[in-house]
């Protein structure tokens, strides 16, 4: 089954499967509408009938758009999550320039690929709550992968450096995009090369 938010984006988490398939379905209709007609011209009634569910079923989760949004923001950095984690168990070799070259190129992948994802991310594109807030759980989340990964204590420090690193590869991930519809490669190496420059200050 499609992973669902954390509880404490809903109005009422999912029980049984069933539930949790239409919520699933729900937010995957989000992401293909904020595709087609963007976050102002999206509506609760609309997803319901593109997700083939009641309006009543929409209601259940969620008050209104901005908390669907914001559930699938949430869903968005669970499965991001989830394939970094994938794939830095994979990894045996290149120490954390190897981890951070994961890190980017799986939110690239998404920002390409993933429905909703240019307008939603993490949560920082559409008003969905603090814009800080969205690149903080990133930060977070990202201290809790490469601290394992790296055999490092997930201290104040490092979240810090991580968080500086977020802040910067989100800012220019953008810039990328805006320049190019598939991110422009010029732009994304840059970006690259001043994270290993910054992240080694702590990182070797």
């Amino acid at each position: 089954m499609k992973s669902v938010p954390h509880a404490t984006t809903l109005r009422r988490a999912p029980v049984q499967r069933r539930s949790a398939e239409r919520l699933t379905r729900i937010l995957d209709a989000c992401a293909d509408l904020l595709d087609e007609v963007g976050y102002d011209a999206l509506s609760t009634r609309a997803v319901a009938q593109r997700a083939g569910v009641p309006i009543g079923s929409v209601y259940r989760f969620f008050g209104n758009k901005r908390q669907m949004a914001d559930a699938l923001a949430q869903r968005n950095l669970e499965r991001y999550s989830a394939r970094v984690a994938e794939r830095l168990a994979e990894a045996r070799e290149g120490g954390w320039r190897a981890a951070m070259d994961i890190v980017v190129d799986e939110y690239l992948e998404m920002k390409r690929s993933a429905p909703g994802f240019s307008l939603v991310d993490f949560g920082n594109q559409i008003p969905v709550g603090s814009r800080a807030e969205p690149n903080h759980r990133v930060a977070d989340r990202l201290t809790e992968l490469l601290s394992g990964h790296l055999d490092r204590e997930p201290d104040g420090e490092l979240r810090r450096v991580l968080l500086v690193a977020v802040e910067t590869a989100d800012t220019l991930v953008h810039l990328a995009f805006r320049v190019a519809p598939e991110g422009d490669q010029k732009i994304i190496e840059e970006m690259r090369e001043m994270l290993r420059a910054y992240l080694a200050r702590v990182l070797d």
